[in-house]
């Protein structure tokens, strides 16, 4: 029996690439921004994760980042090349809107919600360095007030956006597997 070729597997593998090409850049700009690209205006953001606090953000949504938008988004092209490859069911109709809604939901708010956790979690940690350090000085309170409290619910509905497509994969699975 010749496996199917399956669109799907390769989509999510590409997607998983472009998502390691993006935390790869952010990277770079966290462990040595200054030496890369002579960045002497704003405060190291390895700095900021080692602030603790506000940082934790940061740190948070880089860690999710590499562990959902790149790690989890990389299996998930197994789950596709399992049940097209290897059962040889090909996705179509509602199976294959359901594996899109998946691809384009999931994505955008993985990608979405970890930036701005990274770049709320760093504002933030600039934010509470001293103003004699290069930061502003901002009280817990502050940061909260005006920066981090802003972002909550943008983070949240793009978690949830990312939490519906792979529900919405989740049940393609399921009904693409058991059909003929």
């Amino acid at each position: 029996m010749q496996p199917i070729q399956g669109k799907w597997a390769g989509r999510f593998i590409w997607a998983a690439v472009i998502q390691g090409l993006i935390i790869t850049i952010v990277t770079v700009f966290i462990i040595e921004p200054l030496s890369f690209f002579n960045i002497n205006s704003y405060y190291s953001p390895s700095k900021v994760i080692a602030g603790n606090g506000a940082g934790t953000w940061m740190f948070t949504g880089y860690i999710s980042y590499l562990v959902v938008g790149v790690v989890a988004v990389a299996v998930t092209a197994m789950f596709y090349f399992y049940i097209e490859g290897i059962m040889g069911k090909v996705y179509k109709g509602l199976t294959n809107a359901l594996a899109w809604a998946h691809y384009i939901l999931m994505n955008v708010g993985v990608a979405g919600s970890m930036l701005l956790m990274i770049w709320g979690g760093y504002t933030a940690g600039v934010a509470s360095v001293p103003v004699a350090s290069g930061g502003l000085g901002y009280t817990s309170l502050q940061i909260h007030e005006q920066i981090l409290g802003q972002l909550t619910n943008p983070i949240g509905a793009l978690i949830l956006l990312a939490s519906v497509g792979a529900l919405l994969g989740g049940l393609g699975f399921v009904l693409r597997s058991r059909m003929k």
